[in-house]
């Protein structure tokens, strides 16, 4: 029996006709779950500095902080200048008057003594250069302070000052001084140069120590010795004067 089988089926698409108008906006669907954070980005560049803000307002002070150690001391400034002098205060009261005190040594002479020679028979050789001249005899004298301790010696035995005179005739031109405790005065020397006329001097000196000695000497370096000259000027023996006064 013979089948007839149908003809092979082709498909045959048609072209797409225009489209149609929109139609209208269907009704939104419901919001979907949210997804899962996605990991972060690399960071950004730096942007620009931003311009810089108006000062806010200050804080409230803090608490005082500990007193810290001294430092060293700084160099001394220069003296700044004198102030004016201020107002002169009042006047203090007296105050009380003070004991009186004790009384004063007794002005003018205190104490005095005359020493002599005679010539002849005093000092009947010279007086070497260096040698102190003789005055043996005692004049007036008062009290103890001035004594002779020897023919040429006088102790003056009180600190104070004395006034000297002596005069001495000589045969040779020549010059005299006086001395204490061995020690010449050099303001005292007293001579002539020539002529027959006596050497005559006076001085005050002061003493610094009790019981001084005070001589009158032929200076040392000088080239005469003296002769106290005997009978000087007439038939009569020749005095030579040492007065010694202390006047303080």
């Amino acid at each position: 029996m013979k089948v007839t089988c149908p003809p092979p089926q082709v498909n045959v698409t048609a072209p797409a006709g225009p489209t149609g108008p929109q139609g209208p906006q269907g009704i939104p669907g419901s919001v979907g779950t949210t997804g899962a954070t996605g990991t972060n980005g690399a960071p950004g560049a730096a942007g620009a500095t931003g311009a810089t803000g108006t000062n806010g307002a200050p804080g409230a002070a803090g608490a005082t902080g500990a007193t810290g150690t001294n430092g060293a001391p700084g160099i001394t400034g220069a003296t700044g200048a004198t102030g004016t002098n201020g107002t002169p205060g009042a006047t203090g009261t007296n105050g009380a008057t003070g004991a009186t005190g004790a009384t004063g040594v007794a002005g003018g002479v205190l104490s005095f003594a005359d020493f002599f020679a005679l010539m002849p028979p005093d000092n009947a050789a010279t007086v070497a250069v260096g040698a102190d001249v003789s005055f043996p005899q005692d004049g007036p004298t008062s009290g103890t302070n001035i004594t002779r301790t020897g023919a040429t010696t006088f102790n003056l035995a009180v600190i104070g000052t004395y006034q000297i005179l002596f005069q001495v005739s000589v045969t040779e031109p020549g010059q005299l001084i006086l001395t204490v405790n061995g020690a010449d005065l050099a303001y005292t020397v007293v001579g002539r140069a020539t002529g027959t006329s006596q050497i005559v001097g006076m001085a005050l000196i002061q003493t610094t120590v009790i019981n001084s000695i005070l001589t009158v000497r032929n200076p040392a370096g000088n080239s005469t010795a003296l002769t106290i000259t005997p009978l000087a000027g007439g038939t009569r023996p020749v005095s030579a004067h040492l007065v010694i006064t202390q006047i303080a």
